[in-house]
């Protein structure tokens, strides 16, 4: 084990360019993913004839696939039918699609979560079907939304190690280029991305407890 050649300033800053492209995936990719599923979970809770059905069985469908299917397609196959993608962009549409139909489940259960009560009596004071959404719903299920939501988050900042598959250029793909240059390089390097994978997300999951703290 070779830790002051491992943790030269070379072999740092690589390991922290495939930092940078991991945390501009997953933000893209959470942005994304949480417009996306929360459009598709109040769809499926409104309960639209016609609509909602489609969007659930699309939603069943993509949580019982595995995400690495959903990256090979993206990657491999979407080229064949003309929509040809480079490996950012690969990543990002693969996690998006997965990842929405996760979170839109999370959103779907937050709203069911609400009391009737709250709904019949906004709705006998005279608002409408999407003003009771709006107003009534919606800021009690987003605050109930949060640490499912979160957890989700930080799966999905774990997962973008998975595009390793479509050679994407993130941090364990920086990782495993420095340890192919010396196997001595293995442990220190796995710890450094252990410790960075932890910052990240335990970060991420300090400033969601301070949120939910301020929502309630």
């Amino acid at each position: 084990m070779d830790i002051a050649s491992a943790f030269s300033s070379h072999n740092l800053l690589f390991i922290l360019e495939g930092l940078y492209i991991t945390l501009k995936i997953a933000v893209i990719a959470i942005i994304f993913s949480f417009l996306i599923g929360v459009i598709m979970g109040t769809l499926r809770y409104m309960k639209i004839p016609g609509l909602s059905p489609v969007i659930g069985v699309i939603v069943e469908l993509i949580r019982n696939l595995p995400l690495l299917l959903i990256l090979f397609f993206t990657r491999f196959a979407l080229p064949d039918i003309g929509i040809k993608l480079g490996v950012e962009s690969s990543a990002v549409v693969g996690l998006v699609v997965f990842e929405a139909a996760m979170i839109s489940e999370v959103v779907r259960s937050g709203l069911n979560s609400i009391d009737r009560g709250q709904i019949e009596a906004s709705r006998s004071s005279g608002l409408t079907n999407l003003q009771t959404l709006w107003h009534i719903i919606l800021p009690q299920g987003l605050r109930r939304m949060v640490p499912p939501m979160v957890s989700q988050f930080i799966s999905l900042l774990k997962d973008t190690s998975l595009a390793i598959v479509i050679s994407l250029p993130d941090l364990m793909h920086h990782a495993k280029i420095v340890i192919g240059q010396n196997y001595n390089y293995t442990i220190p390097i796995l710890a450094l991305v252990a410790v960075l994978y932890f910052i990240v997300n335990y970060s991420l999951s300090l400033a969601a407890k301070r949120m939910e703290s301020k929502m309630i």
